[in-house]
């Protein structure tokens, strides 16, 4: 087995989902539906189709939806079994295939991300891993594999952390964490400054950080290493930042596109293109949209 090869996927779902209240109050953000699925099938679903096996889900209060979702129905699968409806005992069952394994630890306080990240260390052990942010649904050019896909393939070639990365407008830059880098070939750039939310008159260019991370094991150390920021948090990305003066790390700008599920307006658009795409629904809802623009 290669030792770059990306086993292990980490999701940090204890986020408490305040810019979706009130639908959040007692539902986890991550499992808000877009068409039919929630949020965070659509991340494990990417993360299985890299390839990747173990689930690791870094989780809070109020978040047992998650692992129920994941955890097998007794009761409904007999009931559909009982009646006969034969393709959607296997959707529910498809959520879970067998040979997927989730793992679930909790984050006992909110400390931001790289906190959560860190949470995982114990399940995740001396080896590298993905990290999967569900707020950002993000789905592969049509035809072609999907984002994290994309990335554990660079990642066996390279051996060395990748951050996702798209083009951003320059106001925005204070919403992502913002990368400069040299181009490394293909759609690589080697990293030379990471910083978290810059204005944009500072920022040190327009490539932002999306929501998909695989990560060397040495950032735990440098997570660990780090003090703690405003209110208290710590900061993946800087934690990033600390990991580059020691070894390389590369931007990867994905083929794709990504939604911003964590705001109202990208959840909406994912909701209505991915509705529009929908194999079952697309057709009529498509007929729907052109009555109401008339």
């Amino acid at each position: 087995m290669s030792s770059n090869r990306v086993r292990k996927a980490v999701f940090p779902v204890a986020g408490l989902g305040t810019r979706f209240l009130p639908a959040t109050k007692a539902s986890p953000k991550e499992m808000l539906s877009v068409v039919d699925k929630p949020l965070i099938q659509y991340a494990v679903e990417e993360a299985y189709e890299a390839g990747i096996r173990d689930m690791i889900f870094v989780t809070g209060r109020s978040k047992r939806a998650i692992e129920d979702h994941f955890d097998t129905a007794y009761e409904l699968e007999s009931e559909l079994q009982v009646a006969g409806k034969t393709e959607m005992l296997e959707l529910v069952r498809s959520i879970a295939p067998a040979d997927m394994h989730c793992l679930f630890v909790r984050q006992p306080r909110s400390l931001g991300l790289g906190h959560a990240v860190l949470c995982a260390q114990p399940l995740v052990g001396d080896e590298p891993f993905a990290v999967l942010l569900a707020d950002d649904l993000m789905v592969g050019n049509s035809g072609g594999p999907g984002v994290m896909a994309q990335m554990t393939a660079a990642f066996e070639k390279q051996g060395r952390s990748l951050l996702a990365v798209q083009e951003v407008p320059a106001e925005h830059t204070k919403r992502y964490g913002i990368v400069k880098g040299e181009a490394a070939g293909g759609p690589l750039l080697r990293v030379d400054e990471i910083v978290e939310k810059p204005a944009p008159e500072v920022a040190p260019s327009r490539m932002g950080v999306a929501g998909r991370y695989v990560l060397t094991p040495r950032i735990f150390d440098e997570i660990r290493r780090l003090p703690k920021g405003v209110g208290g948090e710590i900061q993946l990305t800087d934690a990033i930042a600390q990991l580059m003066q020691h070894e390389a790390v590369y931007a990867y700008q994905y083929s794709g596109k990504r939604y911003d599920c964590g705001s109202k307006e990208g959840f909406l658009e994912a909701t209505v293109e991915l509705a529009l795409q929908h194999p079952q629904v697309g057709a009529a809802f498509r007929a729907y949209l052109q009555t109401i623009q008339a």
